[in-house]
């Protein structure tokens, strides 16, 4: 990828010698630029919450504080005629008059509209977890699920406007549940009903929710901060709003799943829809950013696992451990209690005060590998006990793009004896730094893409630039003197080769959820409690586990093209800059992209 400086230089000198074509570009290029513009404007209208999380919540877009994504009938036609209306709007914009990186543009948000068209088509669940799901009630999917937090964490309180937005939004919230509701009932009908196990999870968490006003975070929420704020009485009216629209909202979508639940099978995959075979393949599609076969996947899974495996068998070795499976003598060292925090609020603390510790020496030795860091803090946090039932490992989310607040890493400390020592530094990496928050952090900092651009994400791309940045953190010698250290890295790497299996095998060769369980452990030794929460994950969301070690194959195959093509010429500064300076992408236009960094490093 050309920087800036050569991208300009090169655009003068194309203008000279072909004024007209030059012209015509840079029309398209300005009226491709605008069009982005307006999309991202759009999608803030859209999805309010995301201008909060984006820190845009303010001045001329200050009403959107108090609104929440509509997420009924109406809303979700909304949704489908804006897709249209983006495809047609992108195509009046002649590609062939596109280069460098507006060409990138083009090619990435195109791609997101196309490959949203057939999920919408499908008329199955929602995009409101960590991507399209058929189920938009689930352990990981629905608003009962996402707004009390994002509520308690991303919407401030400074002034009682923001307070008074808050209760807006509280009441709003009892629309979102019914919409969500509403939904769940149209999918039913079409036979799309949750395995029981995600119905009777779902319940659970729902009526953890649903206690009395004086016991709901709902309501001690807006409190506690609004008289931190000199600012009282606001319990009392979100204690009312609770029980005048939440409550009974939440005992509607209780009752919903309960009716359902006589008619859910135990079936693990999706195989069993009229339109699963379609919905898995547009999901693979969209999550992956390839054309790759659900038969693929299962291969590519079952040969990197066997590979990573031959890895693992050298270091346990190494570090005594000769008898039984790999997966077995892995198990052995979950078993041993020395390797683990205690399970009290004591030892999470402690255990969260040792991540912090390994943020900062990463974070120390970056400079090695990357040419600039996000100006961004970044701090470890627990999954809310709340939702820690349904809720993965692990996750990530970014800080908003005026660094208001931290980006988070959040840990699951459900049960910290699924968290030994030797495990925690590799998903530390891979969620931190030089993970998520780095390559996120980058995207919103970089110049000259769109807005929208910044704030885009493609599991493919970012999941896998997370597992290349776990390899990274090897690379930079995080685990010289730590062995156990090593084996868990490649433990991370072979649990997600095997997610490629478990994912295929469920929703396309008719394993059981028993059956996908059985088979992550036997390969990476994780505990059962663990490995439970992760297939259910793979069930409610499926396809999207297959785009990390997809992508992180991409990656490396980059990698390679380049330090192949230019030989002493290779920087890895550069070649990380080029890939990450570009925003989120696909994984062929990444391809893209390092074309075009070889070309203009030779």
């Amino acid at each position: 990828m050309l920087d800036r400086r050569q991208f300009l230089t090169a655009s003068v000198a194309a203008a000279a010698l072909a004024p007209a074509a030059a012209r015509a570009a840079s029309t398209e290029g300005a009226k491709l630029s605008a069009l982005l513009d307006a999309f991202f404007e759009e999608d803030l209208q859209r999805v309010p919450e995301s201008a909060t999380e984006l820190g845009l919540d303010k001045g001329a877009r200050a009403g959107l504080k108090a609104r929440l994504w509509d997420v009924t009938a109406s809303g979700i036609a909304r949704d489908k005629a804006a897709n249209a209306d983006r495809i047609a709007r992108l195509k009046a914009v002649d590609r062939k008059s596109l280069s460098g990186m507006d060409a990138v543009n083009y090619d990435t948000v195109l791609f997101v509209e196309e490959a949203t068209r057939p999920l919408l088509d499908l008329d199955l669940g929602g995009t409101d977890g960590f991507s399209p799901s058929c189920y938009v009630l689930s352990p990981i999917t629905g608003a009962y699920q996402r707004i009390p937090v994002f509520l308690d964490t991303k919407h401030s309180i400074e002034t009682a406007n923001d307070a008074d937005a808050y209760l807006e939004r509280l009441g709003a919230f009892s629309g979102a549940l019914d919409g969500n509701t509403e939904r769940f009932r149209h999918d039913v009908a079409k036979g799309a009903i949750p395995p029981d196990f995600l119905i009777d999870i779902t319940i659970g968490q729902l009526e953890a929710l649903r206690v009395s006003a004086d016991k709901s975070g709902l309501v001690s929420s807006v409190e506690t901060r609004a008289k931190a704020k000199g600012l009282n009485g606001y319990g009392a009216r979100a204690a009312a709003i609770y029980d005048a629209k939440v409550g009974p909202a939440l005992d509607r979508q209780i009752a919903a799943l309960k009716a359902v639940r006589p008619q859910a099978t135990h079936d693990a995959g999706i195989w069993r829809f009229k339109d699963g075979d379609a919905f898995y393949a547009a999901n693979l599609k969209y999550t992956t950013t390839t054309s790759m076969t659900p038969k693929e996947v299962h291969q590519l899974g079952l040969d990197q696992a066997a590979e990573i495996g031959a890895r693992l068998d050298v270091l346990l070795k190494k570090a005594g451990l000769s008898q039984g499976t790999v997966g077995e003598r892995i198990a052995a060292l979950y078993k041993d209690p020395k390797y683990y925090y205690p399970n009290t609020d004591e030892g999470r603390a402690e255990l969260l005060a040792y991540l912090n510790k390994k943020l900062a020496a990463v974070q120390a030795k970056l400079p090695q590998m990357f040419g600039r860091l996000p100006n961004s803090v970044i701090e470890p946090r627990r999954v809310p006990p709340a939702i820690q039932d349904g809720s993965p490992l692990a996750y990530s989310e970014g800080a908003p793009l005026d660094r208001s607040r931290p980006g988070y890493i959040y840990f699951n400390l459900q049960d910290t004896h699924e968290w030994p020592t030797w495990n925690l530094d590799t998903t530390l990496y891979h969620e931190g730094l030089p993970g998520h928050q780095l390559q996120g952090g980058l995207a919103q900092e970089s110049q000259g893409i769109p807005t929208l651009r910044k704030t885009m994400y493609f599991s493919g791309y970012g999941e896998g630039w997370a597992l290349y940045a776990e390899q990274l953190a090897a690379e930079l010698g995080m685990y010289e003197n730590d062995p156990l250290g090593e084996i868990g890295w490649l433990k991370g790497q072979i649990f997600r080769a095997g997610r490629c299996v478990v994912d295929t095998g469920m929703h396309q060769m008719r394993w059981s959820r028993e059956q996908a369980i059985k088979y992550l452990m036997s390969i990476d030794g994780d505990a059962v409690g663990s490995t439970t929460r992760e297939v259910q994950r793979y069930c409610a969301i499926p396809a999207q586990a297959c785009s990390y070690k997809i992508g992180h194959t991409y990656w490396n195959t980059q990698r390679d093209r380049a330090r192949k093509a230019l030989g002493a010429k290779f920087d890895i500064k550069a070649f990380h800059e080029a890939g990450l300076a570009s925003g989120a992408m696909p994984l062929d236009v990444l391809g893209q992209v390092v074309g075009d960094y070889i070309a203009g490093a030779r």
